[in-house]
């Protein structure tokens, strides 16, 4: 029998709400304060006011720039720098503008400009125009968020609407580096919750930023404890404790940041320096070792900073040689200005040293490493993680990816998953919450239900039935949303579904300290869409999924997946969906049993101006005594959908 499967059809109706979000993020970016020489700041009542009309001397043009965050037509939400320096002069201009707005330029005199957009936690974009004629030219520019941001930790209780607003104020403000009027409305909204993770958070977080690291630990500190799985309130805590000279607890911090995310450098590479300044040398290395390998994904800028903890730490073991071929890496890179004398100057000590093992405090303690990292500021969308090419995953050297073997392997495994899917029913947590415009809860509630599953049969087709049955009496879904079908994501490696997508085996990786291969997909634009597409006021938009599986180098099961839409459906508000799957062995004692099954599933979309997340566990596991000839008995009014997500909104 032919194996082919439905997609799903999606019924979503528009949210009444519009939400925005922010990033936290650990890249540095240029003070949008500073002017440089030639350079004439602009009165900003020359802004743009949304006019059709602009006054221009005889013979000069208008340049209007208009900015957008990752792709248009999605504003910026924060305040951006917007420079034109004429080519023939190298004379400019900048403008300072609010988020949203389009900055304009007038009386420009025909010639070639360089037009450049700064905007706090975004990677700096410029273009070269000419402008030939006195007319209106309008200049698109697209900026990008730093590719090292991570999310800001999720709100451990729900804050009152006063406080809610005092806190976005303040984020906002943040953002823009306002730092006193910031200030004082966290202040405010701390005082009605002083037990929000956030909100301790994003004060110790500016007290880091005014350099009072006494403030910064009593809040960060409190975070941490509120929330102990929070790798970034961790790092930051550890940052904190080694600026005030504490290394064994910056040190602490610092593991248990390791512990929570391996995969963040910086924690790795602050704690290389605590152990530096404890003159443990050998572990120090260790962790810069780490923390280079790890930082290489986000480009050359981010793993220069971890070169230089390297160089000091191989100096401090002994290897002065390799210590010294790091440091000129570092400076290879871009490194801080007030950094580059200090690292030639440790370099000719090192070089000096006649001795055959260079270490020693006065080596390798200065220049201090942790003034080659740029203190952190604010990015955007931290209610979701980065979409999945965002993120360039570390990967084993040397060794090659065997694809077809690999493809082959998992497509069995994929087999028996779609079997035994019917073969067991769960309990089923849903926890359900929407956020508002810094990524903050402003609802949240829990689910249980009995989840199920059976495979349905068509003329040329194989279906899944999948479905959730409330364990107590419920109205209707959480904002109105019902959601099933994402826990078979992994038929996306189906042998008769691999033909629909463009698979790319990256190399071997690890997962939870376990050998695997990460292998990339997309669907392909010349095949059918059989996984998704969502039904809008009676018309089809096909969601094309792309995404990373980790998949076991000994078992060839899938261990994690996840996936993003490839486009936004603007058509509908549907801006983006990642959805996240974890599956992992499940034993059933009294048959003496193992089965691959999921087992957390995670949903993150934003449409209709809303933003929601949606986190689903299993427990409770039990097996039904069936065969395979036979099947679930569901409700007789259960809906047939498609192996992916199906969301069905109720009306408003």
């Amino acid at each position: 029998m032919i194996f082919s499967v439905e997609r799903s059809t999606v019924k979503l109706s528009p949210a009444p709400a519009f939400l925005s979000v922010v990033f936290v993020s650990f890249i540095s970016m240029r003070l949008l304060a500073q002017v440089a020489p030639g350079v004439q700041e602009i009165d900003r009542t020359r802004l743009n006011q949304q006019v059709t009309a602009y006054e221009t001397a005889p013979n000069t043009a208008v340049i209007i720039v208009h900015t957008f965050a990752e792709e248009k037509p999605v504003s910026l939400d924060r305040s951006a720098r917007v420079d034109l320096t004429n080519l023939g002069n190298h004379l400019g201009f900048f403008l300072t503008v609010p988020g949203r707005d389009s900055a304009v330029f007038t009386n420009t005199a025909l010639g070639t400009y360089t037009v450049s957009v700064t905007a706090v936690g975004y990677i700096s974009a410029s273009h070269t125009i000419s402008v030939l004629s006195p007319a209106k030219q309008d200049v698109e520019i697209v900026l990008h968020r730093d590719p090292g941001a991570v999310t800001l930790n999720e709100a451990t209780g729900l804050l009152s609407r006063k406080a809610q607003k005092e806190a976005n104020r303040a984020v906002s403000l943040l953002k823009s580096g306002d730092l006193s009027k910031a200030e004082k409305h966290l202040k405010a909204a701390y005082v009605s919750a002083p037990s929000s993770a956030d909100l301790n958070f994003l004060l110790g977080y500016l007290y880091f930023q005014k350099n009072d690291y006494a403030q910064a630990e009593t809040y960060l500190g409190t975070a941490a404890s509120l929330s102990p799985n929070s790798a970034q309130t961790l790092t930051l805590l550890g940052r904190t404790k080694l600026a005030v000279q504490n290394y064994p607890e910056a040190q602490s911090a610092l593991k248990q940041a390791i512990l929570v995310d391996s995969e963040e450098w910086l924690a790795h590479d602050v704690l290389a320096n605590a152990y530096l300044h404890q003159k443990e040398f050998s572990k120090a290395l260790d962790e810069a070792r780490v923390a280079v390998a790890k930082s290489a994904r986000y480009g050359k800028d981010a793993s220069a900073a971890a070169e230089l903890t390297l160089g000091q730490a191989l100096i401090g073991v002994g290897q002065k040689n390799e210590g010294i071929q790091a440091l000129r890496v570092f400076l290879d890179g871009s490194p801080p200005k007030n950094m580059i004398e200090p690292v030639h100057a440790l370099i000719a000590r090192a070089e000096e040293s006649n001795q055959p093992q260079a270490a020693g405090s006065e080596i390798t303690t200065s220049p201090d490493p942790l003034m080659a990292v740029p203190k952190p500021v604010l990015s955007m969308q931290t209610w979701r993680p980065l979409d999945i090419d965002d993120i360039k995953p570390t990967i084993e050297p040397g060794v090659i990816c065997p694809c077809a073997q690999v493809l082959a392997k998992t497509g069995q495994r994929v087999q028996e998953l779609f079997q035994d899917i019917t073969r067991f029913t769960a309990e089923e947590n849903l926890f359900h919450k929407s956020l508002d415009g810094v990524g903050l809860s402003n609802y949240a509630e829990t689910r249980k239900y009995t989840y199920a599953a059976a495979i349905s049969s068509k003329p040329g087709s194989v279906l899944i039935e999948d479905y959730s049955q409330d364990r107590v009496p419920q109205h209707g879904s959480p904002d109105g949303i019902a959601s099933t079908g994402f826990v078979m994501l992994a038929l996306v490696f189906h042998p008769e579904m691999q033909s629909d997508f463009d698979f790319d085996c990256e190399g071997q990786g690890k997962w939870l300290g376990k050998l695997t291969w990460l292998v990339h997909f997309r669907q392909r634009p010349d095949r059918p869409n059989r996984m998704q597409d969502y039904n809008f006021a009676g018309n089809v938009y096909r969601i094309d999924l792309k995404g990373r599986a980790w998949i076991s180098s000994g078992t060839s099961q899938i261990v994690h997946i996840e996936a993003d839409m490839v486009n936004p459906v603007h058509e509908i508000q549907m801006l983006s969906q990642h959805q996240v799957v974890e599956y992992g062995p499940i034993p059933f004692a009294r048959k003496s049993t193992m089965l691959w099954l999921p087992k957390n599933v995670e949903i993150y979309f934003d449409f209709g101006k809303h933003r929601y997340y949606r986190h689903y566990t299993f427990d409770n596991y039990m097996l039904f005594d069936v065969d395979a000839s036979e099947k679930v008995k569901l409700p007789p009014d259960t809906t047939l959908s498609g192996p992916t997500s199906s969301t069905q909104r109720s009306p408003d």
